[in-house]
């Protein structure tokens, strides 16, 4: 491995993505798809272009040449940046029609820096300060805070600060967006979060649409029946005797059409005709009926061919058309008849069942009740029944469909663990991207003036929307504290009574939340981020991980693993997690013989914790791959426990913990069997699925070591029924036998295995073919 992988970072990821990118681009037959593949194009085109110039160097934090760590980026998946500022973005027809206004005396040479330089005046200033004072003000990119941070530092006599501020920004006033988007927005207050705006929600509403083949059904039954049922009848007039039938061989049998013609039958044609064009104007021609074989083209195209009379037809032409009576009459019989229209009856029924598109239309409607930029306070007047006072084509007492209700959810504002329980947050990555609205609600209550608070508010829930690099050599994503116009609105703040209780009070919620909601996933990185931020409001200290992806892992681990493997020795002591992942006494960590920190890249990094996971690793055997990087990787998190200790030890919820522990073990089991029990679509999928199943795994034990002898024991023999009706039991019985060896009092080998070598320890990766997964050779 090199010294700096960044030199070594390949553009193959990149290549892959832009080639699925251009497919996507090329099959897409619906146009929105279309866009947004050619958009990845774009975006990752300029990856590419930017790697090979030099002008994009991944694995860093300041990726993009010329360019402050603290500019927002745009971030493609992986982590890659585009080279993109996304305040970089032209001006809108407000601030189009402001230019066009401005004094000439106005200095820029762009129209972007004319309009950030008339903001820094005094009517610019006024401006930016009564839409702080109003609220009238909405931040997308962190950037759009900037001047109103500088204008509310010298309203408020901090002219340093301002000027200092200004001194960091004036380079990039010809080009980025240092305003507010001037509008009312909808702030949420006490613990209430959303997943989704309003906005968000009626687009995802308009966005559903009937299906083809609905639309075609719908079309046939409601517009093509009733015109082919008009044209049978018409032919059938024409017949002198017995209407055509057709017997159980097949045989035809009764009159033929085209023997008499009625007097008003050639008004009565051009009638119909005149109908089917105006319907065919008006409605797509497709289906069953519009097949050239079918019954309703063969009458069709006969009639067209004699205006008059029939003289036209030839004998073969008029067969065909007792034919397709006979067919018709058959099976549906006779226009008129109670068996046909009692056919049609059901079909008109089936044809007026309304869409998941016309119930999305009046979910639309209800909504715009509400402003676009806010939520809902309660989802039952948005899923009621439909009533007289919706508009659309549904009839009223109709049920509004489940998963549109869903869908409005998303804007429904509530406490989190009341998203949780309606089912709107689903998975704690999920509950990350609510979380922030709820911290930056506590940060700002460190500032006494309520506008700066609003500010700072604001500003904090749009970097949260950042999307984080690809980083390498242990370097860190940018800090929210490191936007110079929020180290220089902290000038403002003046720390209230209380915050810290507030904060510890949150964190604990949004702790014991994750763990009770979602067992069986470990803490994601975007949720971590979040509890260290409400830790270091509330003043704790906590050593949270984060999890790292075994392709970019550079080989080490900062302290920060290491503080968190001595409060998880600590924590687990005489537990069975402790005895069935063999953790080392917390004396471990402190013995003065082991040299605990060294520095590489500059930065302070856990010589001693990262030894010890390697030497852990072996279990699961060498191996220099990603693979290899992941054995090392599940090393660090069992040492850690990935979070679990320290969120709980520093919180004191260790009584809480051995009450829930029961229901979350048995959970977590759960998890781990389903995800076993799934079927994966390719081997790489097998790979993330015991991965997954062994982290679900590694969470029940944790919580089983909590729970009293008789429970244990009690869970674990529940559990191989569990494994046997997920039909599993003869592949994961390794892993079962070794979980009841170490419940027993007994401990695992150094490979891994029981003294019998018939059980195993369970873990996600191995360097080479995993256990449970079947030789494919």
């Amino acid at each position: 491995m090199s010294d700096d992988p960044r030199q070594s970072a390949s553009p193959a990821y990149a290549t892959d993505r832009l080639q699925r990118a251009l497919l996507g681009a090329a099959q897409a037959e619906d146009p929105a798809v279309r866009a947004r593949a050619a958009g990845k194009v774009r975006r990752w085109g300029q990856v590419l272009a930017g790697m090979a110039a030099g002008r994009i160097t991944v694995g860093s934090r300041v990726p993009v040449a010329g360019t402050p760590a603290w500019v927002t980026l745009e971030v493609v998946t992986g982590g890659f940046a585009t080279g993109r500022h996304l305040a970089d973005a032209p001006l809108s027809e407000e601030e189009s029609r402001r230019v066009a206004a401005l004094p000439a005396d106005v200095p820029g040479d762009t129209d972007r820096a004319r309009l950030n330089h008339w903001y820094l005046g005094d009517a610019g200033q006024a401006e930016l300060l009564a839409a702080l004072r109003t609220g009238h003000y909405r931040i997308d990119v962190p950037e759009e805070a900037a001047l109103a941070v500088v204008a509310l530092l010298l309203d408020k006599g901090f002219t340093e600060a301002a000027l200092d501020l200004l001194d960091e920004l004036r380079p990039f006033l010809d080009r980025l967006r240092f305003t507010p988007h001037f509008q009312p927005t909808a702030t949420l207050s006490g613990t209430a979060v959303r997943l989704a705006t309003v906005a968000d929600v009626t687009r995802s509403l308009d966005a559903v649409v009937v299906p083809d083949q609905v639309a075609m059904m719908n079309r046939t039954l409601g517009v093509w029946n009733p015109l082919y049922d008009h044209l049978v009848a018409l032919w059938c007039r024409t017949v002198d005797g017995d209407l055509p039938s057709l017997d159980d061989e097949g045989a035809l049998h009764g009159g033929r059409p085209g023997t008499r013609l009625p007097p008003d039958w050639a008004a009565e044609r051009a009638g119909w005709l005149a109908d089917f064009e105006r319907a065919r104007a008006e409605h797509e021609f497709t289906g069953k009926h519009a097949h050239r074989k079918s019954n309703f083209t063969r009458l069709h195209h006969a009639l067209i061919a004699c205006p008059a009379d029939f003289t036209a037809l030839t004998a073969r032409d008029l067969g065909w058309v007792r034919r397709a009576l006979a067919g018709t009459l058959t099976h549906h019989g006779a226009p008129g008849s109670a068996e046909r229209a009692a056919v049609r009856a059901d079909q008109a029924e089936t044809a007026r069942t309304p869409t998941t598109a016309a119930f999305a239309r009046v979910l639309t409607h209800r909504l715009r009740h509400y402003p676009g930029d806010g939520g809902i306070p309660a989802l039952e007047p948005i899923a009621a029944e439909v009533s007289e006072a919706d508009t659309g084509d549904v009839p009223p007492g109709s049920t509004v469909p489940p998963q549109l209700v869903r869908k409005a959810a998303r804007a429904l504002e509530a406490p989190p663990e009341e998203l949780v329980a309606q089912g709107v947050i689903t998975s704690a990555d999920v509950l990350a991207t609510v979380l922030p609205q709820l911290t930056s609600r506590l940060v700002a209550a460190n500032f006494a003036d309520p506008v700066a608070a609003g500010l700072h508010e604001r500003l904090y829930t749009a970097f949260r929307r950042r999307r984080g690099l690809l980083l390498l050599n242990l370097e860190q994503q940018v800090r929210f504290e490191e936007l110079p116009w929020v180290s220089a609105l902290a000038a403002l703040r003046t720390r209230g009574s209380g915050t810290d209780t507030a904060a510890r009070r949150a964190l604990e919620q949004a702790t014991k939340l994750t763990l009770t909601a979602f067992p069986h996933a470990i803490t994601p990185n975007p949720l971590v981020t979040e509890l260290r931020a409400l830790a270091v409001q509330a003043g704790l200290k906590l050593p949270l991980v984060q999890e790292v992806a075994a392709d970019i892992f550079t080989g080490t681990f900062t302290p920060q693993w290491h503080a968190a493997a001595v409060v998880a020795s600590e924590f687990t002591a005489g537990t069975l997690y402790a005895h069935y992942y063999d953790l080392p006494p917390a004396t471990r960590w402190s013995e003065p013989t082991r040299s605990r920190f060294t520095l590489r890249w500059g930065k302070k990094v856990a010589e001693d914790f990262t030894d010890l996971c390697a030497q852990r690793a072996r279990e699961a055997g060498r191996s220099s791959s990603p693979s290899g990087n992941g054995t090392l990787l599940e090393q660090s998190q069992i040492l850690t426990t990935h979070n679990l200790a320290a969120l709980v030890h520093a919180l004191d919820l260790g009584d809480w913990l051995r009450e829930q522990a029961p229901d979350l073990a048995a959970r977590a089991f759960g998890g781990a069997v389903r995800l076993l029990a799934q079927r994966p679509a390719h081997h790489h999928a097998e790979l993330i699925q015991v991965k997954n199943a062994a982290y679900a795994w590694r969470q029940a034990i944790f919580f089983l070591g909590f729970c009293d002898p008789i429970t244990q024991h009690a869970r674990v023999a529940a559990l191989h029924g569990e494994v046997a009706d997920a039909g599993i039991g003869d592949r994961f019985a390794p892993a079962l036998e070794g979980l009841v060896h170490v419940l027993g009092g007994g401990r695992f080998t150094e490979a891994g295995t029981t003294p019998s070598g018939t059980g195993r320890r369970f873990l996600g990766w191995a360097a080479h073919r995993h256990w449970y997964i079947p030789d494919q050779r």
